[in-house]
């Protein structure tokens, strides 16, 4: 029943943070990639700190799972942060401004792989033929639904550089959640939760105030008629999508957990022709139906290996 739990987390999470992508295309143009970061970790952050008041004064949470965890635990809390939200953000903003939405999109596909790989190395889990089966049909949707544009401006190399700066600051992104799900079956969800990106934002605000143009890192904090769009995004993204994300991972493998989120660029496509009129076509259509194949192959796969045998 947890696996199913943790499934149905993983793909709300991909639903949820497309929709959220959408709307941070809508607000978020005008606004640059380090501070608009900025700006939906301290949402996040908020929202979670109001969270976590409210369990601690209705007595429903208590600081004690936060004592009964050792220093080495917390550290990998903290490192995971650091890891998955300081660091590998921070590539990203190199990366996505060198190759573009478009290219990054095909280079994001390399998180389930990852996610795979390190669910092998770190946690020893094995999957079954039908939850390869399911990822690969989700890469291919997400390849599918990817506008494949690449930016005129750009040399070969730089193309080539940031594709790899793409796939490193992905690799840590997958490395930074799997490399805690042992803490986070022994934690709750909302400290887990509020304790990494708690730890992730510090060390993006150091970067942020280090940099010679520091100010320009908290323009986002300035009411502008792009709140509207960005302060809904950054509620979706940073506080419902990190706990339902982290939830997906406690609950389930985190190798299955990484390829249903997998499919949040499909969900993106489809949420965008609806609210942005983007066009919506046959290549969007066939990207839907795999990976949607993919994510029914993935969350019944022991069903279809106990009626298969494989």
């Amino acid at each position: 029943m947890h696996h199913l739990l943790g499934q149905f987390c993983a793909l709300l999470t991909a639903i949820l943070w497309g929709y959220a992508l959408v709307l941070f295309k809508l607000g978020g143009e005008r606004i640059q990639p380090i501070a608009l970061n900025l700006y939906k970790n301290a949402v996040g952050l908020v929202l979670l700190a109001a969270t976590l008041g409210l369990l601690l004064a209705t007595g429903l949470d208590s600081l004690e799972p936060v004592r009964q965890r050792s220093l080495a635990e917390l550290g990998l809390l903290v490192a995971s942060g650091f890891i998955g939200i300081a660091l590998a953000d921070t590539i990203f903003f190199y990366s996505l401004n060198l190759i573009g939405v478009g290219l990054f999109s095909i280079v994001d596909c390399t998180y389930c792989p990852f996610a795979i790989l390190f669910s092998w190395l770190l946690l020893g889990e094995r999957l079954n033929s039908f939850h390869y089966l399911g990822a690969v049909l989700i890469v291919l949707g997400v390849l599918t639904a990817s506008p494949h544009t690449i930016p005129v401006e750009r040399t070969r190399r730089q193309i080539i550089g940031g594709m790899l700066l793409g796939a490193v600051s992905v690799g840590l992104m997958a490395l930074g959640i799997v490399m805690i799900k042992p803490v986070l079956e022994q934690m709750p969800i909302i400290w887990a939760t509020t304790l990494r990106l708690a730890a992730g934002s510090v060390f993006l605000a150091a970067f942020a105030l280090r940099s010679r143009d520091w100010r320009r890192h908290w323009i986002a904090f300035r009411p502008t008629r792009s709140w509207k769009h960005v302060l809904p995004a950054s509620v979706l993204g940073t506080y419902l999508c990190l706990i339902l994300w982290i939830a997906g991972f406690k609950y389930t493998y985190a190798s299955v957990a990484a390829v249903l989120n997998q499919t949040s660029v499909v969900f993106a496509s489809v949420l965008a022709a609806v609210i942005l009129k983007e066009r919506f076509g046959a290549r969007q259509i066939a990207a839907l139906v795999t990976a949607l194949t993919g994510v029914v192959i993935v969350t019944f796969s022991e069903k279809l290996r106990e009626l298969t045998g494989f």
